[in-house]
C-alpha cells in the first residue's frame, strides 16, 4: 500500500465550503492513469488533481488535471488549487512567480494580497459561435436566442462556448436542460446591476459543464478566464473587474481579473480545508 499527502483545497472564496473545492494528490509520480482516474472519479469533485515532477527545466512542478469522467489539459480552480498545496507541502518556486507544467504547457501563477492568480493562457478557439449552434444553446438553456447579447468560443482547453445575457437576474433564472447540451461546455454571464445587486461585483457567471460529468461546476478559473479575454478585447468590461459564481448552488466564488499589458491574471482566495494521507 502505498501512503500520499493530500489535501482538499477550497479555491475562490474566503468564506469556508463556499468556493469550489479542488482535491489535490501530492508526489503522485508512482500513480498510474488509471489509479489517477478512479480516485478522480471517486471523489466526484469537478476537479481532482496530481502532483508530479516537472518534465522541463522551467516549471515548478506539473500537474494533470481529472475530472469524475475524462482528463483536462488546463483547468482554472485546480491550478490555483494546487499551486497552494504545492505552496503549504513547502514548495519553492525558481523564480519570482510559481511555473506549473499542464497539458495546456506552462502557466505563471503569482502570489498577490493573499491570494493567489494564474495568467490566462491563450485561446485555442476564439471568435464567433455558428449560428446552428447557437439555436440549440438558446433552446437548451430555455431561453429566446433574441435575449443572447453576444456569444463567442472562449476555449482554452475544457471547450468553453460563452453567451452574455442582459442581467445577473436573467443568469440566475436559467434551468437548463441538460441532456440537450450534454456535449457541450457552456458559459453564461451577465452584469450587475449597480442599483439593485450591488456595486463591487460587475458580472455573473455560471458554468455548464456536461461532457465533463458535472452538470454544473460552482467557480470555474478556465472560464472566467476566458470570458475575461472575450469581454475585455470587445469592450464589455474593464481591464478589472470581479465576478460572482456559484449563487445558484449555494456559493459565493468571487474572482478577481486583472489585465496587465499584454496578460490577464485571474485570481482568488484558496484555503486548505482537509489535509491528510491518501492511502492506494
Amino acid at each position: 500500500m502505498t501512503e500520499l499527502r493530500f489535501q482538499q483545497v477550497d479555491v475562490f472564496s474566503s468564506v469556508a465550503f463556499k468556493g469550489n473545492p479542488v482535491a489535490v494528490v501530492l508526489g503522485a509520480d508512482a500513480l498510474t492513469t488509471e489509479q489517477m482516474a478512479a480516485f478522480a472519479n471517486w471523489t466526484n469533485l469537478s476537479e481532482t488533481t496530481f502532483l508530479l515532477r516537472p518534465t522541463t527545466p522551467e516549471a515548478d512542478y506539473r500537474v494533470r488535471i481529472f475530472t469524475p469522467q475524462t482528463e483536462l489539459p488546463f483547468a482554472g480552480h485546480p491550478t490555483l488549487g494546487s499551486c497552494h498545496a504545492w505552496l503549504s507541502a513547502g514548495g519553492q518556486p525558481r523564480g519570482e512567480v510559481v511555473i506549473q507544467e499542464c497539458g495546456l504547457g506552462l502557466v505563471p501563477v503569482r502570489r498577490e494580497a493573499g491570494q493567489l492568480a494564474f495568467s490566462a493562457p491563450p485561446l485555442l478557439r476564439s471568435g464567433a459561435v455558428e449560428s446552428d449552434l447557437l439555436k440549440k444553446v438558446a433552446d437548451g438553456l430555455k431561453i429566446s436566442p433574441a435575449s443572447i447579447r453576444d456569444a463567442a468560443w472562449t476555449d482554452n482547453g475544457p471547450g468553453w462556448l460563452s453567451i452574455l445575457l442582459g442581467s445577473r437576474k436573467e443568469v440566475l433564472a436559467l434551468e437548463p436542460d441538460y441532456a440537450a447540451l450534454a456535449d457541450l461546455s457552456i458559459g453564461v454571464i451577465g452584469p450587475w446591476d449597480a442599483a439593485t445587486d450591488g456595486k463591487d461585483i460587475l458580472f455573473e457567471v455560471r458554468a455548464f459543464a456536461m461532457g465533463t460529468g458535472v452538470h454544473e461546476d460552482p467557480v470555474t478559473g478556465s472560464l472566467n478566464a476566458g470570458l475575461a479575454q472575450w469581454l475585455i478585447a470587445a469592450g464589455y468590461a474593464p481591464d478589472h473587474y470581479v465576478a460572482s459564481q456559484g449563487t445558484c448552488l449555494g456559493r459565493t466564488g468571487r474572482i478577481s481579473i486583472d489585465r496587465q499589458k499584454d496578460k490577464i491574471w485571474v485570481g482568488g482566495e484558496t484555503v486548505t480545508r482537509i489535509s491528510g494521507l491518501l492511502r492506494v
